[in-house]
């Protein structure tokens, strides 16, 4: 095996004066703006039959539903001792600068916000469930790659050629070496356990492949509930399925027989709904294209 890559950069993309801005706020940033382009290129070509300031609207409040579903959803069921913390520590909630967001919860949060929003515009929800799904995995993917920058929920060991190095599990490297010579052997070789690097595995699924296939199909008009049925299945089946080589959360571990975790657990959900909006869609109509009038308007 050859010297793995070892993933150690600067979690501060540049300095501002006094200010820093890290990676992986920059890419949230950058998410969030690509997905705002891409979606009004799609309403400038009728995929939404709304105004350009009643998009932006949409757009905003996607955005408050992911960092609050996101950041919510984290402290009820990821923080470290569980969610006492809402009568012992509430302040904790807003500490977004200790990390701990959820993609279960921000898309919780989004589809709050398309309720609120698609009931005050009197258009059908899952139209503008259908609009937004093919922009938001631009935001998955950056966000991943923020991951990854930060070295952060790395992989299982593995011995597989891209196999690279992350000093900030050294300490999890130990503890597994002390049991296990081959991987004690590694790390005296590496100065760290080869581990899959599943924040790209991640990165690459539910970014890329996610935005090339829902892209695609809805380069036409669907029927209605399809787009977020493809949607809700792939990226369901993708984190069941990445969750095998990703170490779980370390302040919650495996859920039951070893391997079940919290990302599958709350997956499983994703999947059958994936697979019911698919099946719904068979017999729904489709969504006409949006005169010039209201696209402009």
């Amino acid at each position: 095996m050859s010297q793995p890559f070892v993933v150690q950069f600067n979690p501060v993309a540049l300095h501002l004066g006094p200010v820093q801005i890290h990676w992986y706020g920059l890419m949230y940033l950058l998410g969030f703006l690509g997905a705002w382009g891409l979606g009004e290129y799609r309403r400038q070509r009728g995929r939404l039959p709304v105004s350009r300031d009643a998009f932006g609207d949409l757009a905003f409040y996607a955005m408050m539903g992911v960092i609050l579903g996101g950041r919510i959803w984290y402290m009820l069921f990821y923080y470290a001792g569980g969610p006492r913390w809402i009568w012992t520590e509430p302040l904790a909630l807003f500490r977004v600068w200790d990390g701990g967001m959820s993609f279960h919860g921000g898309l919780l949060g989004v589809l709050a916000a398309g309720v609120w929003w698609s009931r005050r515009h009197k258009l059908h929800f899952f139209d503008a469930v259908d609009f937004l799904a093919p922009v938001v995995p631009i935001g998955l993917g950056l966000g991943r790659l923020g991951n990854f920058i930060n070295g952060e929920l790395w992989g299982k060991p593995g011995l597989v050629p891209w196999a690279m190095i992350f000093p900030n599990a050294h300490d999890e490297d130990v503890a597994l070496a002390a049991g296990h010579p081959q991987l004690a052997e590694l790390m005296q070789q590496y100065g760290g356990v080869p581990r899959h690097p599943s924040q790209l595995y991640e990165m690459a699924l539910e970014g890329v492949v996610m935005f090339t296939v829902l892209w695609l199909v809805s380069l036409k008009p669907r029927p209605r509930y399809l787009i977020s049925g493809l949607f809700a299945l792939m990226y369901g089946c993708f984190r069941f399925a990445v969750e095998f080589v990703r170490v779980p959360d370390a302040q919650l571990g495996y859920l039951a027989w070893g391997w079940v975790t919290m990302g599958q657990l709350q997956s499983l959900p994703l999947i059958a709904v994936g697979v019911l909006l698919i099946w719904l869609s068979r017999r729904a109509p489709t969504l006409p294209l949006a005169t010039a009038e209201t696209r402009t308007a």
